[in-house]
């Protein structure tokens, strides 16, 4: 195999990563652990995750591009009466795949046409649906934003700019930690290793409650 030919390296398929974000709705909240191993097993990273409870005016700042539509009222009206657990996803293709897993609008509809989706399994009607998720890559932008407000959307690398990516602000971390897991020698090392790395994440952004209220329990 020729690695030194530009035709061949030019010719390899590069994939795209994108974000979006899913809300698990009030009706499904009970469901939020369940919701979140399938968006795992779907092959997404949970980049972002948050439990809120969002006022009236917050829901119509969200779902502004639906403002003047009759089921407007009934909608904020809705997703301001409990919590929701909002996801910042990310996959090649996140925002067509969300969408896929979610199903049709109508839990009714989607029942008949999708009964594995989870607009299907969580959801009762078109409004009390079960889960949100962004339209467009504008949207997803806006919307995370919005949840997530002292978060830097920055693009995700792909390509060349992987391996930099990698070694510049992945290794040393992952290093650290494997130095620290050869010290402390826990019985269950993955685990050990994965709270590790979460918890020492140099790149974790540091969010405040001050666009949302915090759900407090």
């Amino acid at each position: 195999m020729d690695n030194n030919n530009p035709e061949k390296q030019m010719s390899a398929p590069r994939i795209f990563v994108e974000r979006t974000l899913a809300l698990i709705k009030p009706d499904a909240i009970h469901k939020a652990d369940e919701v979140e191993d399938i968006i795992l097993r779907c092959g997404f990273t949970i980049l972002q995750k948050r439990k809120l409870h969002l006022s009236p005016e917050q829901c119509s700042d969200f779902y502004i591009e639906h403002y003047g539509k009759l089921f407007f009222p009934h909608l904020t009206a809705f997703m301001s009466s409990g919590p929701v657990v909002a996801l910042a996803l990310a996959r090649h293709q996140a925002i067509a795949t969300w969408k896929s897993i979610m199903g049709p609008v109508s839990s009714i509809k989607a029942r008949e046409t999708h009964p594995d989706c989870l607009r299907a399994r969580f959801g009762t009607c078109d409004l009390r649906n079960a889960v949100h998720g962004s339209e467009s890559s504008f949207a997803a932008e806006r919307e995370i934003r919005f949840i997530f407000p002292n978060s830097v959307i920055e693009p995700i690398p792909m390509g060349d700019t992987t391996k930099d990516y990698l070694s510049r602000y992945v290794s040393p971390t992952l290093l650290n930690g494997l130095t620290e897991l050869c010290k402390r020698k826990p019985a269950d090392p993955y685990t050990w290793l994965a709270d590790w790395l979460l918890n020492n994440n140099p790149n974790k952004p540091k969010i405040s409650a001050g666009t949302v209220v915090e759900e407090s329990e």
